[in-house]
């Protein structure tokens, strides 16, 4: 049931973003839709296209195998057939920050990363409880989701650009003109937030599934969200922290840093998983 509602609230986001530019839309013209579309397309193909080989040199990750990493490796080859997926490229980052994130388009082209932190402070249990979560993202193609979602905000930015130097119609008040420029790409992020925030729950269940119990990435997250608040991650940025499985830096109590959170509350999810177990 959880897994329904989320997969569900993600859709009804996915729409209100569709929603928001088919109401602005006339407002800046059929021409400036379309083109706002194929900029924020081709972006969002190279991203797509790309996003393992970036993400994986912005961490700094070295592929390990079955002799330079061998429990590791192995821990994720029975994962996988767990989930039945085929064996993701497997990564080591140099961080000393615990955290870890899955990256690639497709079960096929997918890799797993972890950091060295992450292998230092969590126990078995946990760990497994970690990479089960990761590849939970993998096997329901969270990564294109996250695409789609980005390709949207990314057409919302680019009318907002158009309607600055003159693409927008004149027939449109000036004031509504601006509030549109200023406001569409914040409603963008919020909603692109929340699809990243509903998406993490289905994979924290969809995880203990697949490592067989709950409680291992129960604990993980506790420790993890912990660490995320004393421990920086070196060359973290906003653009990157969607992906980890712990925002690297741990958003504080307020509703507006919650808001804009790329993650739920670990203290939800937690509970979440409770359930489960």
């Amino acid at each position: 049931m959880t897994r329904f509602v989320n997969n569900t609230k993600t859709a009804i986001l996915l729409g209100a973003m569709f929603g928001i530019i088919l109401a602005i839309g006339s407002a800046f013209g059929q021409q400036g839709l379309i083109m706002a579309f194929v900029l924020g397309g081709a972006g969002t193909f190279i991203s797509f296209f790309f996003s393992d080989k970036i993400a994986l040199a912005a961490m700094r990750g070295q592929e390990v195998d079955e002799k330079t990493a061998p429990d590791l490796h192995r821990m994720i080859q029975r994962l996988s057939q767990n989930a039945g997926l085929p064996m993701p490229r497997v990564y080591i980052c140099p961080h000393e920050a615990p955290n870890a994130f899955a990256t690639g388009r497709n079960p096929k082209n997918a890799a797993v990363a972890v950091t060295r932190g992450a292998l230092q402070v969590l126990s078995y249990e946990e760990l497994e409880g970690v990479m089960a979560h990761e590849l939970a993202h993998v096997k329901n193609r969270d990564t294109l989701i996250s695409a789609v979602a980005a390709t949207i905000a990314g057409a919302l930015n680019m009318l907002g650009w158009i309607a600055m130097f003159g693409g927008g119609r004149r027939d449109v008040h000036p004031l509504v003109m601006i509030g549109m420029i200023i406001l569409a790409p914040i409603a963008a992020a919020i909603i692109q937030m929340a699809i990243s925030r509903s998406r993490e729950f289905v994979a924290d269940a969809d995880g203990a599934a697949i490592a067989g119990t709950p409680h291992g990435l129960m604990n993980a997250l506790q420790k993890l969200d912990s660490y995320a608040k004393r421990v920086p991650m070196q060359g973290e940025t906003s653009t990157q922290s969607h992906m980890f499985i712990v925002q690297p830096l741990a958003a504080t109590g307020n509703s507006l840093s919650k808001l804009f959170s790329t993650h739920p509350p670990t203290a939800d999810r937690i509970a979440k998983l409770r359930q489960l177990a």
